[in-house]
């Protein structure tokens, strides 16, 4: 995560609608999920719980184990 200057002023997304709407911006013009959680935190003040929760969540692809004769 970026190491934030306290000296410079981003604008707060602390709001889940702002957040939301922040994020139908950016998604045409990110290619991955980590390059949105990049940007936001780059340019925002946000609330990383409420991102994590508009953000769809990687599931890791089942492995099924074969099965016994």
């Amino acid at each position: 995560m970026l190491n934030a200057d306290p000296l410079v002023q981003r604008p707060k997304l602390v709001n889940a609608a702002l957040l939301a709407r922040a994020l139908d911006g950016l998604r045409p013009q990110v290619a991955s999920p980590v390059e949105m959680w990049t940007r936001l935190t780059e340019q925002y003040v946000v609330d990383l719980d409420a991102v994590a929760a508009l953000l769809p969540a990687d599931e890791p692809e089942t492995h099924w184990l074969a099965a016994r004769d």
